[in-house]
């Protein structure tokens, strides 16, 4: 049997992926469960024979969303079909879709299918949505005809950087993929629909729910003046160049991020994460750029510390490393409105690709009781590249924002 569905493009080429995962990630309204439902039946008849799955974060939107999105599109295509809620399960005369929640992970279990659709991941903490995945690829196992692939493939909102972002953006393959949807896109939504959600949300809601866009939702982000987008850069030390280390002293955990100054502007081309002590990061530094002047802007407190011996300071130089800091660090509030500042005067850039560790913590790093968290472990890279910043372009920094 073969069903014609109409579609949007974004929602063509999700029905048509091969790869093992893909991802729809869209804004509110983009057609994103619709497209979910309508992949999961075309797998059913597909493959006759096995059983698919589609999961959503509760039992709740199982019972108020899946099944009437399910019993809407059997319908129009004329499926016959029986519905058991107390189990869960869609019976068809070509196998069942089972219907689980990801709340309850102890129900992941007992049962084999061959597609498996995801729905809403990011509703779920990060952790738990990762144990949850484990899951579902496991049940995920029946063979296919002709060596066909078992997918299991996604669809939501982001929100924030959370388990959807890690899976598809910052642990990308060739076997995933990932299409990206708006608000939009759907010419079918009410007319005053969007402009409703931009008169409510705040602007980093507006690009997360109507444009899919991964940002920090955190009203507590402490670089609020960063975006990815805005300030990347693809630039790269050039032979000999001068390079600025930002560096932060911690024993097993020295931080540092590379940056050359070109024209008045600072470009983050390198990060040094979790290296075990100075004299090993000073080693990885002599190994990996060769034939530069280095000069490291530091904690200033490596001048009376130590993570082997000598002080900090000392071990720099005698690597030959010229240390260039003030004689006491800036207070908190200084150095993160130099990293601010920069960011929002279009005088700092940073190469994620080669910085991924640092990006990653500038969007992600937030407020705890009135300070930066440190709990996160995304305060140590972003003081060391801060301690840069704060040294070459602003020294000290009056201004607060807001």
């Amino acid at each position: 049997m073969q069903l014609k569905i109409p579609t949007l493009k974004h929602q063509s080429e999700f029905i048509t992926s091969t790869k093992t995962h893909t991802a729809l990630i869209g804004g509110f309204g983009s057609g994103k469960s619709h497209v979910g439902v309508a992949k999961t039946i075309i797998k059913k008849l597909q493959y006759p024979k096995v059983n698919v799955a589609y999961y959503l974060p509760t039992y709740g939107l199982i019972n108020d969303v899946a099944f009437p999105k399910f019993i809407e599109q059997l319908q129009k295509y004329n499926i016959d079909f029986t519905l058991n809620r107390s189990e869960n399960i869609i019976k068809t005369n070509v196998g069942n879709i089972i219907l689980r929640n990801m709340s309850d992970p102890e129900r992941i279990i007992g049962y084999e299918v061959g597609y498996s659709l995801i729905d809403e991941t990011d509703a779920l903490s990060k952790d738990k949505m990762s144990d949850v995945f484990m899951k579902i690829i496991g049940r995920n196992r029946s063979v296919l005809p002709n060596g066909a692939t078992n997918q299991t493939d996604v669809v939501g909102t982001p929100e924030g950087f959370k388990w959807l972002y890690d899976f598809f953006v910052k642990n990308p393959s060739e076997n995933k993929a990932i299409i990206k949807a708006k608000t939009f896109d759907n010419p079918f939504l009410p007319k005053n629909y969007v402009d409703i959600l931009i008169e409510t949300y705040t602007e980093s809601q507006v690009n997360a729910y109507l444009n899919g866009e991964f940002v920090n939702l955190n009203s507590n982000n402490v670089y609020k003046s960063y975006n990815r987008k805005a300030h990347r850069t693809n630039e790269i030390p050039l032979p000999q160049e001068m390079l600025y280390i930002g560096m932060d002293f911690n024993i097993t955990n020295m931080n540092a991020v590379v940056h050359v100054k070109r024209n008045g502007k600072m470009y983050a081309v390198g990060e040094i994460a979790n290296a075990y002590d100075t004299q090993s990061i000073s080693d990885y530094i002599k190994e990996n750029y060769p034939n530069h002047k280095i000069i490291i802007n530091p904690d200033a407190s490596g001048n009376n510390r130590s993570t082997s011996g000598a002080s900090d300071f000392s071990i720099l130089k005698q690597n030959g490393f010229t240390v260039d800091t003030p004689k006491k660090n800036p207070n908190v509030t200084e150095r993160i409105n130099a990293v601010n500042l920069a960011f929002q005067n279009d005088k700092y850039y940073v190469n994620d690709k080669l910085c991924p560790n640092y990006a990653e913590a500038l969007e992600n790093q937030s407020y705890r009781n009135g300070v930066p968290d440190k709990q996160s472990g995304f305060d140590h890279i972003t003081e060391a590249g801060g301690y840069s910043i704060y040294k070459n372009l602003y020294g000290k920094v009056s201004q607060v924002l807001i």
